[in-house]
């Protein structure tokens, strides 16, 4: 990790000078595309890192997702801006000896190699770790892929909704008895993404103290594993699968969405005191003592009922005033949002989770910042998402002459 020049003066700075941006000074080159690569690349740009992008001539493939902004020069994906800010982008063809060639030059000088290619690929174009780590003073080389190094379906290709349906997580989700459905959010792509970044971000003291490269094997599957424990714990301790229960919990009631007068709204009493107030708020407090009801177990396991119960009475207002009602008595509750109705919200304007960027072609475009605050400094966006090879005169010259 290196130092990095002040602006003002010219000298060296300590790279925690600024704790908003805490990986400052570290430079990453990412051979990524479309989300999971990329994800993990843009956290740690989003905490300061130089991260440049290293695209074919003809870019990552998400850069033509919709949807897209076009002028009579160029067109530019909002997808593609969303997880991409912060970057820098160089363009190379990794087959032309010359430009391989600048590109292995650069390899020198990181710090970080995020990639998201199938294995080997990389490895057959003289790019992979043991190439790189080579005579390297010392770098964290991660690799997301669907599978890992070591899966008997290392060869395999995978995208979001396969892990989605191979991990298990599309058999507990949707309605009971419904067809499996997707999770709406890529959350293979993403929390795979979030591991990677976490370890990469873990790795970089020790590997930059003893000077010995360290890689990573990311699978997009065991990273969905990971974050489905209660799901694999049940099972091992239950010995019976976990099924979908829409939008109910397994272990408590009242905790699923109901429908009210106008529209759906999420109730999450979780202990047996909310139980109390949800009963109190809806005049419903024989339900207190019914012996379907008496306990967190007993509610739980006679949940159908307990909803339908519920929903009688829920119908008879709109959401918001139900959600008024329940939170002032401390019970967990929120409207069902759309990403329009959440984007609007009063939230987003008091944590100042949105930000407008300059996306090229499209202009101040909204878009959301890293979400965790680091004490009083508010997160930020410093650069917006790059034109394909905008950067490659800047960072040959940063990086190789510097």
């Amino acid at each position: 990790m290196r130092g990095v020049k002040s602006k003002k003066t010219g000298e060296s700075a300590d790279v925690d000078e600024d704790l908003s941006r805490p990986l400052t000074g570290v430079r990453v080159l990412e051979f990524g595309h479309v989300a999971a690569g990329p994800f993990a690349a843009s956290l740690l740009a989003d905490l300061g890192a130089d991260v440049v992008k290293v695209e074919p001539p003809s870019g990552d493939q998400m850069r033509s997702w919709p949807p897209l902004v076009s002028d009579e020069r160029e067109t530019f994906s909002h997808n593609f801006a969303s997880v991409n800010r912060n970057k820098r982008s160089v363009t190379a063809n990794l087959k032309d000896p010359k430009e391989f060639a600048e590109i292995l030059a650069l390899t020198r000088e990181a710090d970080v190699i995020v990639e998201n290619y199938r294995p080997g690929a990389l490895d057959r174009l003289g790019l992979g770790f043991d190439a790189v780590s080579h005579g390297h003073k010392g770098m964290v080389y991660c690799s997301i892929s669907g599978f890992g190094l070591n899966s008997p379906y290392v060869s395999n290709g995978a995208y979001d909704v396969v892990i989605q349906g191979m991990s298990g997580l599309m058999s507990i989700t949707g309605e009971p008895g419904g067809k499996p459905v997707k999770a709406g959010v890529p959350v293979a792509d993403f929390i795979s993404g979030l591991y990677g970044a976490y370890t990469i971000a873990a790795l970089l003291p020790k590997v930059r103290g003893s000077g010995h490269s360290a890689r990573i094997d990311c699978p997009m599957l065991d990273c969905l594993l990971g974050a489905s424990a209660l799901q694999t714990s049940e099972y091992w301790g239950s010995h019976k699968e976990p099924l979908p229960l829409g939008s109910a919990h397994p272990r408590n009631a009242p905790y699923q969405a109901y429908q009210a007068s106008d529209r759906d709204f999420i109730v999450a009493a979780g202990s047996h005191k909310l139980w109390l107030a949800v009963c109190d708020v809806t005049d419903l407090e024989h339900l207190a003592d019914d012996p379907r009801f008496v306990d967190q177990e007993h509610r739980a396991a006679n949940q159908v009922a307990l909803a339908e119960v519920l929903q009688e009475r829920f119908s008879n207002k709109p959401a918001s005033a139900w959600v008024t009602e329940l939170s002032a008595r401390g019970v967990p509750a929120s409207l069902v949002n759309s990403f329009g109705d959440i984007l609007a919200d009063s939230h987003i304007t008091a944590t100042q989770l949105v930000q407008d960027v300059d996306v090229p072609v499209a202009g101040p475009t909204p878009m959301v910042v890293f979400p965790a605050r680091i004490g009083e400094h508010p997160s930020k966006i410093y650069n917006a998402p790059p034109r394909l090879g905008e950067h490659n005169h800047d960072v040959f010259r940063e990086w190789t002459e510097s």
